[in-house]
């Protein structure tokens, strides 16, 4: 194995646990509100889920395209350069988990990429009008989009089913909500997978492999597809906990209208190209369902927190992204490459262990909301 050869295969490794990362951080977009509502069983929501983002990956592959070929200049990457432009997202996604705090995966990568590139190449390197156009105005626009359209979704079902007594009305709702979610967890892989496809490609043009422009090979889009799908059925709970229990407190027509407009817009979105933030799409639905429904508790402190860690997220993976690639470089060649993956597999085995003290599960995931992401312990866990 030639240096190159072993740097594309750490290259490759580190995407696929990127694209795990994006699974478990993203599972509560689809099913953080059936969870809650009881729609669906925990674990049996995120095996759902998991098995259609595996089938979501494999129906497009515009927003692959759009990463691969539409914000940097591939001619100016290298192998390093798209290293630690995962290694930036993978530390940010990991940090806003272990928080509870549910930023944009897809973000963390595109700021990672984009650090990196223009660290070792600078600013000239990155297409900003693609940035902009593709992934900054997108951002802005979609969880008002989304929240407009789950608002006017809440009321409309709520003042059609008003004569429907509470109970029947509530258990068919439950019943949409199964069909919803899955939509959602379907447009998922429709749109994150392909984000590490197109990451994997840009380093397979980076080393040759590929000419400039090339499509993602079938090896790399199945590769990806089952590690986002691992990813999900993992469970990110602690994010799952943040989205269902901690911004509004839902009820299942309001779960219903939420995941029906998120699928909605992030299927629009994924037909058109647009590297999307999932989570802006499915936060700014949770939200549009509080406001659509009168007298609905939505916890708007929550959300600004939330819209803190989105305005971060791409300039704080980006500097992470920068200071890898300068760490690696400075080191040189395969080596530096191989401390800067030991130092990313030591840190991501850290925020584990500090996540299971206390753990977020699925038994306690919809534990009464006492202000953090953390349950308040049981009678018998604080007797032990």
């Amino acid at each position: 194995m030639t240096g190159n050869d072993a740097v594309l295969a750490l290259v490759v490794v580190t995407a696929l646990g990127f694209d795990f990362t994006n699974g478990f951080h993203d599972t509560g977009n689809a099913m953080a509100t059936s969870i809650v509502t009881g729609a669906l069983p925990p674990r049996v929501a995120v095996a759902v889920s998991a098995v259609l983002n595996l089938a979501g990956a494999f129906l497009s592959t515009a927003v692959a395209a759009t990463i691969a070929s539409g914000l940097v200049n591939s001619h100016v990457v290298t192998l390093t350069v798209v290293f630690a432009g995962l290694t930036g997202s993978i530390l940010w996604n990991l940090a806003t988990w272990y928080l509870g705090i549910p930023s944009s995966s897809s973000h963390a990568l595109i700021g990672g990429v984009v650090g990196a590139t223009m660290a070792a190449a600078g600013g000239s390197a990155v297409k900003w009008q693609g940035l902009v156009s593709k992934v900054i105005v997108p951002a802005a626009l979609s969880p008002f989009i989304a929240g407009i359209i789950a608002a006017i979704g809440t009321w409309l079902v709520y003042r059609l089913t008003r004569d429907v007594p509470e109970r029947p009305r509530g258990h068919g709702f439950r019943i949409g909500q199964v069909g919803s979610a899955s939509m959602v967890s379907l447009a998922h892989g429709t749109n994150d997978a392909q984000k590490t496809m197109g990451v994997i490609t840009l380093a397979l043009i980076a080393n040759g492999t590929l000419h400039s422009g090339a499509k993602s090979p079938d090896w790399v889009i199945a590769s990806c597809a089952v590690a986002i799908a691992l990813g999900t059925y993992i469970g990110g709970w602690r994010v799952i906990r943040a989205l269902g229990k901690g911004l509004v407190e839902i009820e299942p027509a309001q779960g219903m209208a939420s995941e029906s407009a998120s699928a909605a817009v992030i299927l629009s979105s994924t037909d058109f190209g647009y590297s999307l933030s999932t989570t802006h799409v499915a936060t700014g639905s949770i939200l549009g369902a509080g406001v659509g429904k009168k007298g609905a508790v939505v916890r708007w402190h929550i959300a600004r927190r939330m819209v803190a860690a989105w305005l971060l997220t791409l300039p704080a993976a980006a500097l992470v992204g920068a200071v890898a690639y300068w760490a690696a470089h400075g080191i040189g060649g395969t080596t530096g490459v191989v401390v800067i993956f030991v130092v990313l597999v030591l840190a991501s085995i850290a925020f584990f262990v500090a996540s299971r003290h206390p753990a977020v599960t699925p038994e306690n995931v919809n534990a009464a909301w006492t202000g953090t992401v953390v349950p308040a312990p049981t009678t018998d866990e604080v007797a032990s």
